[in-house]
């Protein structure tokens, strides 16, 4: 079952919650189709703001990972994972190229098993994370948070085809 997100401070909440565990608001089902990625903190900050960034869910490929970078320069970018191997790095030939001195050449790869999704680290300086815990294999879930370098990428399966 996939996470709620809430649509006011962009929080993941477990399936089934009613209510935001980070600010109260009353959650809708996964059928409604927007998620606020907000960059701020929200217990800082309860306001959406203008340049969060908004992923509609429906818009997203039926059947494939998609990656969509939080903040910075490259926020809102999308990148489709739809290859059996995603490789992420600073490397202009990497499938996800990731600008910055705090990723390395080769940092991380994607890899598609079945219908599953795992992230592995390639010995990177500053390590792979997922949901804010450090790395060398993971499988990657429905509104987790993948960081390589500064950068932090949201993790979405699209909706299943059919």
């Amino acid at each position: 079952m996939a996470y709620l997100f809430c649509n006011n401070c962009g929080h993941r909440n477990p399936p089934g919650s009613m209510f935001c565990s980070a600010c109260g608001h009353s959650l809708d089902s996964v059928s409604n189709q927007t998620v606020t990625l907000a960059k701020l903190d929200p217990l800082l900050e309860s306001s959406i703001r203008d340049d969060d960034v908004q992923v509609h869910l429906d818009e997203l490929p039926a059947g494939i990972g998609t990656l969509v970078v939080r903040a910075g320069e490259q926020a809102g970018d999308r990148f489709s994972l739809g290859g059996i191997l995603t490789r992420l790095g600073r490397a202009q030939d990497s499938d996800i190229s990731l600008d910055d001195i705090t990723v390395s050449r080769r940092h991380a790869e994607i890899t598609k098993i079945g219908g599953a999704y795992f992230v592995r680290d390639l010995g990177s300086l500053n390590g792979t994370y997922v949901n804010q815990r450090r790395i060398d294999e993971s499988p990657l879930r429905d509104g987790d948070d993948l960081q390589v370098g500064k950068f932090h990428l949201c993790f979405f399966e699209g909706p299943s085809g059919g």
